[in-house]
């Protein structure tokens, strides 16, 4: 990635009090930006933020707003280079019994964040979206499909607009707020028993680190339209629970036997993700970390002189699923625990 591309610009992060937003500002602080702007709509973690990142404070403002005020964004987007829409509602069950709450926040503020984006003449946008988004069988996934159809169609519709939108595709990402691993650490340090949907389950996950590096690449790269997809490995949940289990008694000198209760799943949920349909991987190509699946035949045609189309199936065998021991050094290496 160009070290320059930030250099000197004016970045805004919407949802940028999360654990990828945080985490994008850390990472974006050491390219030299003139100032992040940090949009979210909760005025406590800001302030937990400000005092985080006290010694960047001349370079950081934090703007409370919601991705549903179309008019407040557009304030905040004044004279921004760059966005990057981490904003969304992201839990499978909030999502399915609150729906149109869902659809306020991930479609109709996506559409509220691309039209502002135009409007105030923004170079690049990046949407952060989900493996859920693909045949997606809850309304957390369907909001986010929906949004990212929104992402690519605004290339076929901007006219002489120049912003670029595009979209990557995550995973889930270890150890962010409200994910599994710091659910089952508070539920083992609380009470020695930890709860599990299903054992069999598989989910594609990322370290916080390859989340944002995924983000600055596809960014980098993005010529308009553009899904781009990390290639993660596939973890069994039943063996995170066991390496989560295993570092946390380490961590804390437990000597009780944890208990596995086994729930199933909850609703909306799916036993298996996958990163892409069959109708994208004939069209997508891939990097040696990302696949890419191009929307247009301008971005196509790129992509066809500098990439390899993805040949066979885009997600690995479900057999192959990463080791536990791997998966210890992960967690050692990011000090998820």
């Amino acid at each position: 990635m160009g070290q320059e591309l930030y250099t000197g610009k004016n970045i805004l992060i919407t949802g940028g009090t999360g654990t990828i937003g945080r985490q994008l500002v850390q990472r974006l602080l050491q390219e030299n930006p003139r100032v992040i702007r940090v949009f979210s709509r909760d005025e406590h973690k800001q302030f937990e933020m400000g005092i985080d990142f006290q010694e960047h404070s001349s370079k950081l403002r934090f703007l409370i707003g919601d991705v549903r005020d179309l008019q407040r964004l557009g304030r905040a987007m004044e004279d921004v280079n760059y966005v990057f829409h981490c904003a969304a509602m992201k839990h499978v069950p909030a999502c399915e019994y609150n729906p149109f709450e869902a659809v306020q926040t991930n479609v109709i503020g996506t559409q509220n964040v691309i039209q502002a984006a135009m409007e105030k003449k923004v170079k690049k946008v990046l949407f952060v979206s989900t493996d859920k988004a693909i045949s997606p069988t809850n309304t957390y996934g369907a909001t986010k499909l929906t949004a990212e159809r929104l992402i690519s169609a605004t290339e076929h519709h901007k006219g002489a607009k120049s912003t670029i939108f595009s979209s990557v595709r995550f995973g889930n990402v270890m150890s962010s707020r409200g994910s599994v691993i710091p659910l089952f650490q508070k539920q083992i340090l609380e009470n020695r028993r930890i709860t599990l949907t299903d054992p069999t389950m598989l989910r594609y996950m990322m370290t916080p680190s390859q989340a944002i590096n995924l983000i600055l690449k596809a960014n980098d790269l993005a010529l308009g339209g553009e899904v781009f997809v990390l290639k993660m490995p596939l973890i069994n949940v039943g063996e995170l629970a066991e390496v989560v289990i295993e570092n946390t008694k380490e961590k804390y000198g437990i000597q009780d036997e944890v208990l596995v209760e086994v729930i199933g799943l909850r609703s909306g949920e799916k036993r298996f993700e996958e990163l892409m349909t069959d109708d994208e991987a004939a069209t997508a190509y891939e990097s040696e970390d990302m696949y890419i699946i191009p929307q247009d035949s301008k971005s196509d045609h790129y992509y066809k002189e500098n990439y390899n189309k993805v040949f066979e199936k885009p997600y690995p065998d479900r057999n192959k699923t990463i080791q536990k021991q791997e998966l210890s050094e992960w967690f050692l290496k990011e000090k998820m625990i």
